[in-house]
């Protein structure tokens, strides 16, 4: 006798932590969708459009990088609370790095929806692995972080730095190595290259 097949359900196929992901974990997917963006804009892009836009797009790239690489040596992960370097202008330096590198690309590539589709993507992502990311370090250490949250912006960064004089140790190792900065250092020279190819 055969037996009837199932139709195969929504978990079984992924697609319900597809759609949970989608909607109340969009976070998780930040990195990988702009990741993806960069290499749509480097490959769609037509510099020979406004070809007067590719440096001063290319200048905030390498900003948007240098603002990375600097946060990523000051942070010590779920060890203690960073508020010193670029923490101690704003609470998440490393998202306003990749939003300068992808701006910067966006003007690079001469495309005209470049940056309005960004504007969309980056709040439909950013701010859930905002309220993410400060509800784990708040967790974490309760007081000192309520008073850094207080006095220092999420994206928008201070005049001044939180607790003047206040020097942190950065490490050339932990920004170089353990991040990762040079692999994504080479991953957008290469993106950069790819459209500066299109201007020649």
């Amino acid at each position: 006798m055969l037996r009837r097949l199932k139709a195969p359900s929504l978990s079984g196929l992924g697609l319900q932590r597809l759609w949970s992901d989608l909607t109340v974990r969009r976070y998780r997917h930040r990195q990988f969708v702009t990741i993806v963006y960069v290499v749509l804009l480097s490959v769609l892009g037509v510099p020979e459009r406004f070809p007067a836009l590719f440096w001063p797009g290319a200048i905030l790239v390498i900003v948007g990088e240098a603002v990375r690489v600097w946060a990523s040596g000051h942070v010590k992960k779920d060890k203690c609370l960073a508020t010193t370097g670029p923490y101690a202008f704003v609470r998440h330096p490393l998202y306003v790095g990749n939003n300068t590198i992808v701006v910067g690309f966006c003007l690079a590539s001469g495309l005209w929806w470049g940056l309005p589709l960004w504007v969309a993507l980056a709040v439909a992502f950013f701010p859930p692995a905002i309220s993410h990311e400060d509800m784990l370090l708040h967790r974490l250490f309760g007081s000192e972080w309520e008073d850094w949250r207080m006095h220092t912006r999420a994206l928008i960064p201070r005049l001044t730095p939180f607790r003047l004089g206040i020097r942190g140790e950065w490490s050339l190792r932990q920004s170089l190595r353990i991040n990762g900065e040079p692999l994504i250092a080479v991953f957008l020279g290469g993106c950069l290259y790819v459209l500066h190819l299109k201007l020649t």
